[in-house]
Formats: C-alpha cells, sequence, structure tokens
C-alpha cells in the first residue's frame, strides 16, 4: 500500500530524476561488490522451545499484577514523584509495553500537578528523570524547571559536578531539547563536558562509569526501546537500592521477546532465501534480512506485534531493491535539489506505512491522510535520516561508485572542504532532532501511536547511523547490539 494515492510532486520529481538516460550513464562505470552479510544464513534452522516461551508468560502473568499494584496504589505529590521515577524504571527495563494504560494514567493526573510536584525539588536525578518521563509521553513540561540549578549569569551551578548520577539524568534530559530551549542546549554542553572526566577518575562505581560511557556513545532518547535493557538490566542489576520483582520481570520479559525474534527471524530467513534474491540482484544490493529484523524492532518491538515485524522486512527489502538502480545514476544535483529527492530514499514515508498498517483500519486510515500532508515531524526526520547516512556512509558511497550524497553537493555548491561539510551537516541533524521533539510534544489532533512511531523511527536512524554507517557493514556497534539480541540469550 502506497502513502498517497496520487505522488506528490516531490515523489514524481524523484522518478523523473531517476529516469536513466545516456548522458546520465557511464557504461564503463563498475560498483565494488558489498561483503555479504554473516547473519543471512544463521537462523534457516533455529530451534525454540515453545513449551519454554509458555512458561515465560506464566511467569509473566504471575508477577506483572504485583507491579501494576507497586505502580498505582500510593498516592500523594511524594507519591507521584515516586510513581513518576518507577515509570521511567519501567521504560528503561524494558517493561513499559505491559503497563501502557496505567502509564498514561498516572501521567495525566501528575501532569496537572506538575508545579506542586517541582516546587521544593532540587534533587537533580529527580528534576531531570520527571522531565524525561514527561516529554517522553508527549506531556510539555517547561525547561524552567532547570532553572533552579543555574547561577544569576545562567550558567549551570559547577557543585552539579559531583552529583554523577543527577548529570547523567541531566545529560539525558537535554536530548529531548526543543528548538528554543536553550537552557538544555547549555546543559548538554555541561554535562558533556564533565561526564566523561566522571566516568574515567574513578570516583563513579563502575557499573556508573559503562553506563555514562554508554550514553555519550548513544543517549537513550535517541536508542531502540527495545535495545536499551540490554545494558540497562545490567545496570540495575549493580544499583545497591534495585528492586528484585522488578529485575526478575525485566529478565524474563526480555527473554520471551528474545526466543520470539528468534521465531520470526527463521520466517524471514525462509522468505527471502526461497525467493533466490541473491543471485537475482545486482552486486551493489544490500542483502540485509537480518539487518532489517533489527532495525524494525525499533518501530514494533512488543511481543504481539511478531507479525508487523515480518511484514515490514519484507518492505525494507522491496525498498532496497528499488533504491539499487540509484547506482546507475551518475548526478551531482544542487544541496537543495538532492535533499527534495534523497528525503524519499531513506525510505521513511514506505516504513510508516507500513508501521500503520498493523495498527487497524481506522488508525491506519487517519494515519495515511496524516503522513499524505507531509507533516513537518515526517520531513524533519526525511532530513535527519538523509544526512546521518550520507555523513557515515561518504567513504563508502565514494569508493563504491555512488557521487550523488548530500556531503559532494554541499562541498560542490558551498566550496567548502569534506570537514566543514561534515560539520554543517550534523548542526543540521541537531536542528532536525530538536523539531522532531518539537512536532512531537504540539501536534494536536493525531493519535499518540501515530507521532510514536515516528519517534521510534527517529531512533532506529540514530542507532544505524550513529557514528558508522550500520547498514551497508554492520560491524562494530551493531554487530555488538545484534548479538545481544538474538545469540547472547539473557541469563534468568
Amino acid at each position: 500500500m502506497s502513502v498517497p494515492t496520487k505522488p506528490p510532486k516531490f515523489v514524481r520529481r524523484l522518478k523523473a530524476t531517476t529516469t536513466m538516460t545516456s548522458d546520465d550513464q557511464e557504461s564503463n562505470r563498475t560498483f565494488t561488490e558489498l561483503l555479504p552479510s554473516p547473519w543471512t544464513d544463521q537462523f534457516h534452522s533455529v530451534s525454540v522451545d515453545a513449551s519454554e516461551m509458555d512458561a515465560l508468560r506464566k511467569e509473566i502473568d504471575v508477577i506483572k499484577p504485583k507491579v501494576k499494584n507497586a505502580l498505582m496504589s500510593s498516592q500523594g505529590i511524594d507519591s507521584a514523584k515516586k510513581r513518576i521515577l518507577m515509570i521511567y524504571l519501567l521504560v528503561s527495563l524494558g517493561l513499559a509495553h505491559h503497563f501502557e494504560d496505567e502509564i498514561d494514567e498516572t501521567l495525566k493526573e501528575s501532569f496537572e500537578k506538575k508545579e506542586e510536584m517541582m516546587e521544593g525539588e532540587n534533587d537533580l536525578y529527580t528534576v531531570s528523570t520527571i522531565f524525561w518521563v514527561f516529554r517522553r509521553y508527549g506531556h510539555h513540561i517547561s525547561s524552567d524547571v532547570f532553572r533552579r540549578f543555574t547561577k544569576d549569569s545562567g550558567n549551570f551551578k559547577e557543585s552539579l559536578v559531583g552529583d554523577a548520577k543527577g548529570m547523567l539524568s541531566l545529560y539525558e534530559a537535554a536530548y529531548l531539547r526543543k528548538t528554543k530551549d536553550y537552557i538544555m542546549d547549555e546543559a548538554l554542553i555541561f554535562t558533556s563536558r564533565h561526564l566523561d572526566s566522571l566516568a574515567a577518575d574513578g570516583t563513579c562505581p563502575p557499573h556508573l562509569s559503562v553506563r555514562i560511557r554508554n550514553a555519550l556513545t548513544l543517549p537513550q532518547h535517541w536508542n531502540m526501546e527495545m535495545l536499551f535493557p540490554v545494558e540497562y538490566i545490567s545496570f540495575f542489576e549493580q544499583e545497591k537500592d534495585h528492586d528484585e520483582m522488578l529485575l526478575k520481570f525485566a529478565k524474563i520479559s526480555f527473554k520471551l521477546v528474545q526466543l520470539q525474534y528468534l521465531q520470526e527471524l527463521k520466517i524471514v530467513s525462509k522468505w527471502y532465501n526461497d525467493l533466490e534474491f541473491e543471485s537475482k540482484l545486482p552486486p551493489y544490493f544490500r542483502h540485509r534480512i537480518v539487518e532489517n529484523h533489527f532495525f524494525v524492532q525499533a518501530m514494533c518491538f512488543e511481543p504481539q506485534l511478531s507479525r508487523a515485524r515480518i511484514i515490514m522486512f519484507k518492505t525494507h527489502v522491496k525498498a532496497n531493491f528499488d533504491l539499487a538502480k540509484w547506482g546507475l545514476v551518475y548526478h551531482v544535483p544542487s544541496f537543495e535539489e538532492y535533499m527534495e529527492v534523497g528525503e524519499v530514499e531513506i525510505a521513511v514515508y514506505a516504513t510508516l506505512a507500513s508501521r500503520y498498517m498493523s495498527m487497524g483500519k481506522m488508525v491506519a486510515k487517519e494515519a495515511f491522510e496524516w503522513l499524505k500532508s507531509r507533516p513537518k515531524i515526517v520531513q524533519s526526520l526525511c532530513v535527519k535520516g538523509r544526512l546521518m547516512d550520507d555523513v557515515t556512509g561518504f567513504q563508502d558511497d565514494i569508493s563504491r561508485g555512488y557521487v550523488t550524497n548530500a556531503v559532494s553537493c554541499y562541498m560542490k555548491q558551498y566550496g567548502v572542504s569534506e570537514n566543514e561539510a561534515f560539520r554543517e551537516l550534523n548542526k543540521m541533524v541537531g536542528e532536525a532532532d530538536k523539531i522532531i521533539n518539537e512536532e512531537f510534544l504540539t501536534i494536536t489532533g493525531v493519535r499518540h501511536c501515530v507521532l510514536k512511531a515516528v519517534i521510534d523511527l527517529a531512533r532506529m536512524i540514530h542507532v544505524c547511523y550513529n557514528g558508522y554507517e550500520g547498514y551497508t557493514d554492520p560491524q562494530g556497534k551493531i554487530k555488538e547490539y545484534m548479538t545481544s539480541m538474538f545469540v547472547d540469550q539473557i541469563r534468568l
């Protein structure tokens, strides 16, 4: 299913631009063949014990009511703070999807009392975490709550540096900033400057140092919702005051999802091999079926969305096949022209459309109508994806014969060096992130689940292109992430 019934101007232009003529082609061009994925054949014969999955579901059914009671039973302002801090734990441990209604109810009630809740609260961790949770769920709390931690000059107090956990929470909160959240810009500069030394000087517990270093590499807000618990469960277990019931629940829930992912990988791997894609496609086609499954988890990781995940691979593989045609076009347009066309190449609209298809007919119809309007949040997501992809994959693109890249276009149009182009394009990514956050908080008349899908796709893009080209060359961090999801089963 396509997003618009009639393709908008920018899609028609894409088709026109990719029409190959003798002027556009170089018949003698060759492309470096990509290395095959080491994952493609790994899950054909994987065996998952259905009885083990049933046993895990039964354990979840026993623990879940107890956790729900702990979340919903307490009352009062201090208890409201504790409930929001617990919601943060549920999100971080990969458990929030079990309590969506309870979390929504808690946050709606608490948001109405936010001024009373924040009055006199001077704990940096508490204020930062409450801010993070409210904005994470689309509640527009003002960044002025952080004024209490600044001096008259507007700079953050140096005394905060001794609170490593609070500094980390402020750093994480800063990534939910909007375009005019200047205090959060300062918070990000302030915390980034100090956290690295806090993690290295030996004053932090080792597990907190690891958590800080991971956050400096990939902040939680832009991490995939089911990937973050891989590190956080281990961190939480080493916290002296951790809740044993929550820890057990997190491990059981994560184990069940891991087993379900393996079942799905067996299905999509068989589908991919039965169609013999590898023998039919050009050498520059990216055979990444297992990687596709990993990245789609950003959009729908919950156990009940298995069918949606399978449909979305298949969608990604088809989109990748279409993009392979671009490899034959030798053209360096202006930067503006490239961005208008290149925004489509990232397949944002197709990915969102396939996600909305799994939400039911009524939601899907509303979502498609909204998507057809080219909302600002989606346009900014396209910019983020296109630029992060092109910056991290620039050298690889050039080596494989692709010259139509945002970096090349920017260098040519503005007469700047490669490094200058990288710096300016990364600034554009930062601005796109702010707009995405802002639109998520201010858009009205659109269901939360529809907007959340946009944020989830932004997280997928961030993980995929976080200083590396994680789709074309899924080594390093991406290999580490995939191993933690598909190979290293969590110990109960």
